[in-house]
């Protein structure tokens, strides 16, 4: 933004950084003989991934001096014929091991090779008896939460160095894993991240566009009709949409837009209070919404009832990368991936500047309305990402109709563009029906839909059957939506232990990031309705 407020607050903390900075070039809040131990690297890997973000906004060499201090203190503690940096924290040393990205990143600035050979030496470390298996343990192509033995079974904690599963630390392990493919091109690194992240979309990734309990992998895909504790934590959330945004830039795959849309519009809104006043630390598919824990004790501005937490300073990095998300540009090629109301200013090669506005009022109806702003006419492509569930679509530029429009890739206009040009893109946000363990719920577009106790017309927890046809359910507009709800609607449903045949009753659904969105314990909301089992349909097995 530019915005000078955010900048002076930025070099204040960065000033107190600095100056925190020992004689050796530790930064941090262990004294010596702690250091090493639990979240002491993971401490330094966060240090080093903000001073390097704020060297590239800035050029200060001295933010480079002080990372290149703190790297090469850490080699005196760990490395060959040091301590191993799998042996020092939890989770397989995943934790520690995250400090690979900013390795690279040094390395990348600097050009010193030993910071590569570093970063290499953590990757070496990962397949060793003491190591997460990163690379190999892709590569079976096992289920993710599979990929060690349950910590209880070796009678040893889940927050310990004995859980392999833990989401947020291995996710990020796999974001420095692809920026040195960045660097390396080695083809195995990216191999590995696209077969976990394929893996997590198969196994874990819900209706919501998230996953995990207890922060841990845990066949989440198959068990979210399931309450479970401490479930979809934010920090978990927001790592996967960076995960996936960086597979997006590198290979181009929609599949990986397509998550981050899921994700956005549904775990990542609702995760925020409806004033912007908080960020919740789990983010359950029923029940009702709270604010997360008070991390070691701490609060905002010392305020009690005020949180702070990791959640609370993880999901704005989610909300910062949208922006980058929306358009993106490459070899002569503009990527539209979000559809939203929004303004852009793209430079497609060093040529050519163009604008582009988007009007949508997206996903509550599928149109949107791209204009092409070219400073001066000139070629380039322009790329609609068309989703995988939208199943009858229509793309046309200045009221011409175009042909090939096929869902889950990029539609690909390629021609000399002029000032004034229109794109019109019509995706199919009908709602769906999607059916897991003998429940139902309701898409509409990108967004899941939920049963939410405003609307006061029944019990929300009651087994129904959803009226369909051919897997689409007929949506009506609400006519009234209690508190502030983005988009309500009604669909037929024959509720409880009634004849099947009887007559459906119009209930309310809002979207899922509206629904419950009080934070008040007496708003319940839910999104997986129980389905009644029709004996004469079903072929039980015993």
């Amino acid at each position: 933004t530019g915005d000078s407020a955010l900048r002076d607050s930025i070099e204040l903390g960065v000033k107190g950084i600095l100056a925190s900075q020992l004689p050796n070039g530790y930064i941090g809040n262990y004294p010596e003989g702690a250091q090493l131990h639990h979240w002491d690297i993971w401490g330094r890997k966060h240090t080093m991934g903000g001073l390097l973000t704020w060297y590239e906004q800035t050029g200060d060499k001295k933010l480079l001096d002080a990372c290149r201090k703190l790297a090469d203190h850490l080699m005196t503690q760990v490395g060959p014929g040091k301590t191993d940096i799998v042996a020092t924290s939890l989770f397989f040393g995943m934790a520690s091991s995250t400090i690979l990205e900013p390795m690279v990143l040094l390395y990348r600035y600097t050009g010193d090779s030993r910071y590569l050979d570093f970063a290499r030496y953590i990757v070496n470390q990962w397949e060793t008896e003491k190591g997460p298996r990163l690379l190999s343990k892709a590569q079976e192509n096992i289920p993710i939460a599979d990929r060690f033995p349950h910590p209880l079974t070796l009678k040893k904690g889940w927050f310990s160095e004995y859980n392999g599963e833990k989401a947020y630390e291995m996710m990020a392990c796999y974001e420095g894993l692809l920026e040195l493919y960045r660097t390396t091109n080695n083809l195995e690194y990216l191999s590995a991240v696209e077969k976990t992240a394929c893996n997590i979309i198969d196994t874990e990734i819900n209706i919501a566009g998230s996953g995990t309990a207890y922060e841990g992998w845990y066949h989440g895909k198959t068990m979210q009709t399931r309450l479970t504790y401490a479930t979809m934590e934010l920090c978990s959330t927001v790592t996967w949409m960076k995960l996936c945004q960086a597979l997006l830039s590198i290979t181009g795959n929609p599949l990986y837009a397509d998550q981050i849309e899921k994700t956005a519009y549904n775990a990542l809104l609702a995760s925020m209070k409806e004033d912007a006043s908080h960020i919740l630390s789990f983010n359950p598919l029923e029940g009702h919404r709270e604010p997360g824990v008070s991390a070691f004790g701490m609060h905002v501005n010392g305020q009690k009832g005020s949180y702070l937490n990791c959640c609370n300073a993880n999901a704005p990095r989610a909300f910062a990368l949208l922006p980058q998300f929306a358009v993106m540009q490459a070899d002569n090629k503009i990527i539209v991936n979000l559809y939203t109301d929004l303004s852009a200013t793209v430079m497609p090669d060093k040529k050519k500047k163009v604008s582009l506005q988007q009007q949508t009022d997206y996903p509550r109806d599928g149109i949107i309305r791209i204009q092409v702003d070219p400073d001066k006419p000139a070629p380039f492509e322009v790329l609609l990402r068309i989703p995988a569930w939208s199943r009858e679509n229509a793309v046309t530029v200045n009221g011409d109709t175009l042909r090939g429009v096929t869902s889950g890739t990029y539609y690909s206009i390629n021609r000399t563009w002029k000032k004034g040009d229109v794109i019109e893109l019509q995706l199919d946000v009908r709602a769906r029906i999607v059916r897991e363990n003998g429940y139902a719920a309701l898409v509409k577009g990108p967004v899941a839909l939920a049963r939410d106790t405003r609307f006061a017309d029944g019990f929300v927890d009651e087994a129904a059957r959803i009226r369909e046809k051919d897997g689409y359910v007929e949506l009506i507009p609400a006519a009234n939506k209690p508190g502030k709800i983005w988009m309500a609607f009604t669909a037929p449903l024959v509720l409880g232990s009634t004849y099947e045949g009887g007559k459906p009753k119009q209930v309310h659904f809002c979207d899922f990031p509206s629904a419950g969105n009080t934070w008040e314990p007496d708003v319940r909301y839910k999104v997986w309705i129980p389905e009644p089992v029709n004996v004469m349909n079903t072929i039980h097995k015993h």
